[in-house]
């Protein structure tokens, strides 16, 4: 009953400062942050580093440049088809958990879905972090069982004879979807381009944005 699936601040205003503008969360982390620093056992500047590599160097703006340029230049294309990994890196997406990469391009007839089943595998070079709904047990399950219903969930609903293709990412392989190119982007160069394509779109979870509709 699936389609195919490939293995491969908060803050009131009181007029006086008290610390309730961290969510539960927020709080948390910064509790065990404080700890560990007492103790020694972590340096803040370190994770300050770790953190700003990810903000500003890591993340979804890496996929959307991949995306753009193979939107833009048939040459790249073919090469991402041939070797992801290759094409990736020779923009300067390379290393932790995007060793070896897949990428999947959704066509008139099939749009790609990945999910990692048995943990949270994620291209982090090209994606950034992998979002909390990613490593869900619900979205790791339905989205192999389910993945018209899942997508729908996230408010894409697909012709009835659009294929959906879901690949399971591992640690050995992970894959990034090229989504399909918006009509009306004739002419746009690589930067605008990045702009209509998000971190869903290239798991698979959403489409590229039109142009009227991208910020």
């Amino acid at each position: 009953m699936h389609d195919d699936h490939d293995d491969h601040s908060h803050a009131h205003d009181h007029g006086h400062d008290h610390d309730n503008h961290y969510s539960d969360m927020q709080a948390r982390v910064k509790a065990l942050e404080t700890l560990l620093t007492e103790k020694g056992l972590i340096d803040p500047a370190a994770i300050d580093a770790i953190v700003e590599t990810y903000e500003t160097k890591v993340g979804p703006r890496n996929g959307a440049h991949v995306v753009a340029k193979a939107w833009n230049d048939p040459d790249f294309a073919g090469w991402l088809r041939r070797d992801a990994t290759a094409a990736i890196a020779s923009l300067g997406y390379t290393g932790r958990q995007g060793e070896h990469m897949r990428a999947v391009f959704n066509t008139a007839e099939t749009h790609n879905l990945v999910v990692c089943t048995l943990c949270s595998c994620y291209p982090w070079s090209v994606l950034g972090l992998p979002p909390v709904w990613y490593k869900a047990p619900a979205y790791r399950s339905r989205a192999v069982i389910d993945p018209r219903g899942v997508l729908a969930e996230f408010g894409l609903t697909l012709p009835e004879d659009k294929k959906v293709r879901v690949w399971d990412s591992t640690a050995e392989l992970r894959y990034l979807v090229i989504p399909e190119r918006p009509e009306g982007t004739e002419g746009m160069d690589e930067q605008t381009l990045a702009g209509l394509v998000s971190r869903d779109a290239m798991i698979g979870t959403a489409v590229a944005r039109k142009p009227e509709s991208a910020t």
